[in-house]
């Protein structure tokens, strides 16, 4: 017998093939998949269609919804007129709150399950695994039987992600823990086929504690017969990927033997896997397999069905994005934000700092306020196209999405100044420890991403390259002799690390407790998203005339060269960076643009 799995991952409320932030046609979402996940499921006499988590929140259309959308949620339409069979939750599912979630999912047909996240005061928030009784046909055109036993996992910090939205509502559990519980209990239902929708990366095939990216560990679970795993917008199999570890095969799409995909973001990749299965004495025994992740059409269209589906809140959200806020007399591009001062960035501090000085709670008269900002788009794995770009000119709602891209709210942390330094020594993880004199060394770490590299306006410091990092990616103390920022201060006067400081910062970040301070509650909150922050910030104002200034950089490294990726468009724009005296050599089979710059 032959059964087709098509699996779609962190569609992130990409539904349309419009990029909302650039106003134009774009090849992605989940509309553009229609067609091949018709094409694709007629071809075969027997066919799952599983959607692994992330598909709720993460476009101006989710965001739209939340806001102003009264009708059902038109990703959940969408999914239901296509005829899912079923999905697991992803942590932005929660972005918006619990109750968003909860609504969006009473329209829904199909079944959701999680095994390891949970309501807070215990309990389920969604099954943990759905039983489908499906009858099938076999190669000789005989009817038979199938149970399948599907299950659901997501990273166990999404409630700590998002706990400042969330308010203790939810809570996560370690993936492997749930996992035995969740097949323990799947046993005695008899089934003949387990699929783990794994809303979890490729990580460590060393299982640990908590684990985010546990696809590896979860797959050796000898219960599990297909995996379909995602969260960290990469595709597997691929013949391209490098550094896996060793049960994880990129060329058969295997991880210890078992069919794996991973389907990238956006609608950017359908999973596929072909299965055969053979009726024995002992039932149905997995015999073969096939796996590919197909890559969405490069031509921009839209499936019938679902563009008619979508009209109202595709329309609403493009006559949205295209409202005028203000006007910029200076091009504002996140293209170099990783390498010097960004005026994007600063535009968002700014309009940080202005919320927060009218509206500070009381006791803190004289504290001084910091604005702490991470960049979002600086290339990754969003690709060459991943920058923001506003040009001199009016400034649209959609320049503003392009900026900030997530829902996260403000929040006011209140730090020492040695927590202030070792805020930005854990941004500074993002570089790789440069040697002297070094030629052409790599730059940025591909393990950190950029959005990582939470820099604090109003700060003037430099980051030494040549010193290795204090702190690892989740925050703990790895070298306690590193130190990699030097000449911190504020309006000349060096930071004191017995002072206090108020910290503005975003949800997220605040809530992560990777960085200093944020395993402490907030002085302040507002449920105000920040992107509408900024926008009532220039709308307010009207003309933005901001430049990035130059308030850090790198210590000086004379005869030292590095690498620096970007998109193709910097090769204009490298006025922007004198101080690296820039050359350009040329673009990346990915696309990306390659700098030399001389430190």
């Amino acid at each position: 017998m032959q059964l087709r799995l098509l699996a779609t991952s962190d569609l992130h409320a990409h539904l349309m093939p419009w990029d909302y932030i650039t106003d134009k046609p774009a090849s992605l979402g989940l509309a553009q998949l229609a067609p091949m996940i018709r094409r694709l499921r007629a071809e075969v006499r027997n066919c799952v269609l599983l959607d692994n988590g992330d598909f709720l929140q993460g476009s101006p259309l989710g965001d739209w919804q939340e806001r102003h959308g009264t009708a059902a949620h038109p990703m959940v339409v969408a999914m239901n007129a296509l005829g899912y069979d079923a999905g697991t939750l992803g942590n932005h599912e929660f972005s918006h709150g619990l109750a968003f979630l909860e609504r969006a999912l009473t329209v829904a047909r199909f079944p959701v399950v999680s095994a390891n996240l949970g309501r807070g005061g215990g309990g389920p928030l969604v099954p943990a695994f759905v039983l489908l009784d499906r009858t099938v046909t076999d190669t000789t055109g005989q009817d038979w039987p199938l149970r399948i036993a599907i299950t659901g996992f997501a990273p166990p910090q999404t409630a700590l992600w998002e706990a400042l939205r969330l308010n203790g509502a939810v809570q996560g559990e370690d993936i492997l823990t749930a996992a035995e519980r969740t097949l323990a209990d799947l046993a005695a239902e008899r089934p003949d086929l387990t699929i783990a929708l794994a809303h979890s990366g490729i990580g460590s095939a060393v299982p640990h504690r908590n684990m985010e990216n546990a696809a590896i560990p979860l797959a050796s679970l000898p219960q599990v017969d297909v995996i379909v795993t995602g969260h960290t917008h990469l595709v597997f199999p691929d013949t391209q990927a490098a550094g896996l570890p060793a049960p994880a095969d990129a060329t058969t799409g295997t991880i210890y033997g078992k069919p794996a995909v991973m389907a990238g973001f956006h609608g950017s990749h359908l999973g596929v896997i072909d299965l055969e299965l053979t009726n024995g004495p002992q039932g149905w025994q997995l015999s073969s397999h096939r796996v590919r992740a197909v890559k969405s059409p490069a031509i921009p269209a839209a499936d019938p069905e679902l563009a008619r589906l979508a009209t109202p809140a595709h329309q609403a959200t493009v006559t949205a994005m295209r409202r005028p806020l203000g006007e910029t007399t200076h091009r504002l591009h996140s293209n170099f934000a990783l390498v010097c001062p960004c005026a994007t960035h600063r535009l968002i501090a700014e309009a940080q700092l202005a919320h927060w000085k009218d509206t500070l709670p009381p006791g803190f008269a004289g504290v001084p306020l910091l604005a702490a900002v991470a960049p979002f788009r600086t290339g990754g794995r969003g690709g060459p196209g991943n920058y923001s770009h506003i040009p001199p000119g009016p400034i649209l709602l959609r320049h503003i999405a392009g900026i900030y891209t997530h829902p996260n709210t403000p929040v006011l942390l209140d730090l020492s100044g040695a927590e202030i330094t070792d805020w930005l020594e854990r941004a500074a993880i993002l570089f790789h420890q440069i040697a002297p004199k070094a030629a052409d060394a790599a730059l940025i770490r591909p393990d950190i991403p950029g959005f990582d590299f939470d820099l604090i306006h109003g700060l003037s410091f430099r980051i030494d390259l040549s010193q290795p990092p204090r702190f690892d990616a989740k925050g703990s103390l790895i070298d306690a002799t590193a130190r990699r920022i030097g000449q911190l201060s504020l309006d000349g006067r060096p930071i004191d690390p017995e002072g206090r400081y108020l910290l503005a910062t975003n949800s997220y970040r605040a809530g992560s407790g990777i960085y200093p301070g944020t395993s402490r509650p907030p002085v302040a909150r507002s449920d105000m998203p920040i992107s509408d922050l900024i926008a009532w910030h220039v709308e307010t104002r009207g003309t933005i005339g901001i430049e990035a200034g130059q308030p850090w950089g790198f210590a000086p490294m004379p005869g030292t060269t590095v690498i620096f990726e970007t998109g193709p468009e910097a090769a204009a724009l490298r006025a922007d960076i004198p101080q690296f005296s820039p050359e350009v050599l040329g673009q990346t089979e990915a696309g990306f643009l390659r700098f030399r710059l001389s430190l």
